[in-house]
């Protein structure tokens, strides 16, 4: 059996490449690299396909789509499934889900190479070096070195786990907030837990943020937390940009408190300057979602959700996450 898989999202046109793509030369495959304009270009797309592969977060996936996509059987997600798919109307039409795996490396990698880059102001002097001008920063004035300094992970996953290593090679004092169990396990790896939310926000001198979105986690660092830190302070995400109540974190920015912000997580993706007034601030690093965008785990993320689709449709239901007769 030939099927038609769509891959949905690949901006750099790169799966292609991969090793593993070899394990649907026998399907008829279809790797788009833009987003459609529409809905209705969206089903144009997808109306004739067996199944569809998504790239973590970038499509979402909604009663209104499924309903005119009669052909489609299978959803195989790169990595862990969210709230981008709509799980409910999945199972009204019919359609399994198969998820992946994840891994901690990449993210927690940029979330560093991030903090680096920000705490020495390492992009605008690279920039401004490139016209001629030596050590100059621009409005930003010299750098710092993280040694000695409080690095704050809020969410002590396996992501917030591996940064406290980084943080603790470097020097630096960790905080960690988050639920009780999360705070008992890093005092047990030897760092230290905040006593609130209050203090937690106040003492650190670099937040990271590594929480999972859902409705517990959805806007919970709110403006009156980013006007705790201090004015020389960075935040960090490389999580979701929605765990940050909307709009608080230009506010918090413009009046000092945080002084600095490395992001690479956004509301709207992709994102660019006239959308986006954080890209335009000097003293704010962006980059474009990159946390996993890497060669070792775009082999590992599709590896696995293109065997979930050769598989499922073999009769091996082994990953799949919802229930359906279909």
């Amino acid at each position: 059996m030939i099927l038609k898989i769509a891959i949905l999202d690949d901006y750099q046109n790169a799966v292609k490449a991969l090793p593993c793509f070899s394990l649907l030369n026998e399907h008829e495959v279809f790797v788009f690299t833009d987003k459609p304009t529409s809905l209705e270009a969206q089903i144009q797309r997808l109306s004739n396909m067996d199944a569809v592969v998504l790239i973590r977060e970038r499509t979402q996936i909604t009663d209104a789509l499924l309903s005119q996509l009669p052909n489609l059987k299978l959803i195989s997600q790169t990595g862990k499934i969210s709230q981008h798919i709509d799980i409910s109307a999945c199972h009204r039409h019919g359609i399994a889900i198969t998820e992946g795996v994840g891994s901690a490396v990449a993210p927690a990698e940029l979330c560093w190479a991030l903090v680096l880059a920000a705490s020495r102001h390492l992009v605008p002097y690279a920039q401004n070096l490139q016209t001629g001008l030596w050590q100059n920063s621009g409005s930003l004035g010299l750098g710092r070195s993280l040694d000695g300094l409080t690095f704050g992970i809020w969410g002590y996953g396996r992501i917030g786990q591996r940064i406290a290593q980084y943080a603790k090679a470097f020097g630096m004092h960790v905080l960690v907030w988050g639920r009780e169990p999360s705070r008992q396990q890093a005092i047990h790896d030897g760092f230290v837990a905040a006593n609130s939310k209050s203090d937690f926000f106040s003492q650190a001198d670099v937040v990271s943020l590594h929480l999972r979105l859902n409705d517990a986690t959805r806007e919970c660092v709110r403006f009156t937390d980013l006007q705790q830190m201090k004015s020389d302070a960075l935040l960090v995400n490389v999580s979701r940009a929605e765990l940050i109540e909307k709009s608080a974190l230009l506010r918090a920015l413009q009046t000092g408190k945080p002084g600095f912000a490395a992001l690479d997580v956004f509301e709207t993706e992709p994102m660019n300057a006239e959308i986006e007034p954080l890209l335009t601030m000097p003293n704010v690093l962006c980059s474009p979602h990159l946390g996993y965008v890497e060669k070792n785990s775009y082999e590992l993320y599709f590896k696995t959700a293109f065997e979930n689709v050769v598989n499922f449709f073999n009769g091996n239901r082994q990953n799949v996450v919802n229930i359906t007769d279909r």
